[in-house]
């Protein structure tokens, strides 16, 4: 499958990719499909089943909430995160909902929407199953979704079908390996970011591209500016206070020196990942529990870097998307797969990688810098207290962002040449995940979420 950076790279709402945004996105195509096939107006009753890791701390990753969205008609791109509450609580105060804005039934959120803790499905942890009914209890429709890491889902049929999809667009530059990507570089005397770029034109303009690349960066910004301007405590019961507010202000009235360096760049991983904990506008990159490391790490280039301009920036996004294609085709985005290194792990090696490539490193010194990225997050466990994107999933954005900068520097003190490969690394990190225990892989059941007590009041 050809990935596009517009599919690693895409705006959303927090608090997280594959629990929430992934979920919309399935409860959307579900009732599409349903009116696709020109049944919308016989049905009468919805039921959504969760499992796996969404089972297990759905709840505190707002999974239902998406669902219920989804099912109205909301995408993520589109959603409106101020009003959310509002149309959630009108669901589930009059026990209706609104099929695509066009079909209102009856719903009873506990008895349609369920969540099957402790119950998984054969192919990911992250499954979702949905039936709609006629008015007489026939069953009409049903899918079942799975939820994959990065807001990617792919349904049954996707994965259980043989052989590839003759209409898929082919890329001029195919490659599932960074041996196959570096390979092309040299044959066609380009940098990485080059080869992305003509793979992205199979599917826009050079011009599409850049806009729409530095649309993402805008949002990012905007996520940045919000969360730097937001005071107060976030949802969830954990009573953890926002952070970035206080220290922009504390940064603004403090003599830079080396060491501020540091604080700037957590400062805007830390204001991104509050507001993706609060449910706010952000860009998944490559999920929401990392949204904050790669523009944080953007952010660091335009203040920080001598001649830091759009045309970095740009590199920057299409050599970090084009590792991104590595991880997603060799492991996985998933934390119910691979653990945070699956989310910060890769957010990380993306990020310097990118920070490389704008900074005009060699393609050899890319490489390494991703490579460094990602070998010193091994074994990193998604172990989310209560179930939230909070503790310890914001703090370890700012670690992850100071890691990425440090990857690319000493990539960049080099020649290229290394020892490990990045497809090694790759290799590595799919099997570590693999070994890792299905409790500390976004369950909320095992290392911080096991042994720090909370009373978090059910919702």
């Amino acid at each position: 499958m050809a990935v596009s950076l517009f599919q690693i790279f895409s705006v959303g709402i927090g608090p997280s990719s594959s629990h929430t945004v992934g979920p919309m996105r399935a409860a959307y195509q579900f009732i599409s499909d349903i009116e696709n096939n020109g049944r919308l107006n016989e049905v009468a009753n919805i039921r959504v089943e969760l499992f796996g890791s969404l089972a297990m701390t759905g709840e505190g990753h707002k999974t239902d909430i998406a669902v219920l969205l989804g099912l109205e008609g909301e995408r993520p791109s589109e959603c409106d995160p101020a009003a959310v509450e509002h149309r959630v609580n009108f669901i589930i105060s009059n026990c209706t909902i609104n099929l695509l804005n066009k079909r209102m039934i009856s719903f009873h959120k506990e008895t349609d929407l369920l969540f099957h803790k402790g119950r998984r499905l054969p192919y990911h942890s992250n499954a979702m199953r949905f039936k709609a009914f006629d008015e007489h209890g026939a069953e009409l429709y049903k899918q079942i979704f799975y939820s994959v890491g990065g807001g990617f889902i792919l349904d049954h049929e996707q994965i259980f079908a043989s052989g590839n999809d003759p209409e898929e667009a082919q890329v001029p530059y195919p490659f599932t390996s960074c041996e196959e990507l570096l390979a092309h570089c040299r044959h066609e005397g380009k940098t990485i970011s080059e080869i992305m770029l003509e793979n992205e034109k199979t599917w826009r303009t050079e011009v599409q591209i850049r806009s729409g690349i530095l649309h993402i960066w805008k949002v990012m910004q905007a996520a940045v500016k919000r969360g730097c301007e937001t005071q107060g405590i976030l949802p969830g019961g954990l009573g953890i206070k926002r952070r970035a507010y206080d220290l922009l202000r504390k940064l603004e009235h403090t003599p830079n020196d080396h060491s501020s360096v540091f604080d700037w760049v957590s400062l805007f991983a830390l204001a991104v990942n509050e507001e993706n904990a609060a449910g706010g506008r952000i860009v998944t990159a490559p999920t929401n529990g990392a949204s904050g490391v790669i523009p944080a790490v953007v952010h660091y280039y335009m203040k920080f870097c001598d001649r830091a301009n759009d045309d970095g920036v740009v590199d920057f996004f299409l050599t970090a998307a084009a590792i991104g294609v590595l991880y997603k085709e060799g492991a996985s985005f998933s934390a119910a797969e691979m653990g945070c290194q699956g989310e910060v792990g890769v957010a990380c090696s993306m990020a310097a990688a990118g920070l490389a490539a704008a900074l005009g490193a060699t393609n050899g010194q890319i490489e390494n810098a991703a490579e460094i990225g990602m070998e010193h997050n091994l074994g990193l466990t998604c172990d989310p207290i209560a179930g939230l994107v909070q503790v310890p999933c914001i703090e370890r954005n700012t670690m992850g962002a100071l890691k990425a900068i440090n990857a690319c520097r000493l990539a960049m003190h080099g020649d290229g040449e290394h020892r490990v490969s990045l497809d090694q690394v790759i290799k590595a990190m799919y099997q570590t995940g693999l070994d890792m225990k299905y409790e500390y892989k976004e369950t909320s059941e095992g290392g911080l979420a096991l042994y720090v007590p909370v009373n978090v009041p059910e919702c």
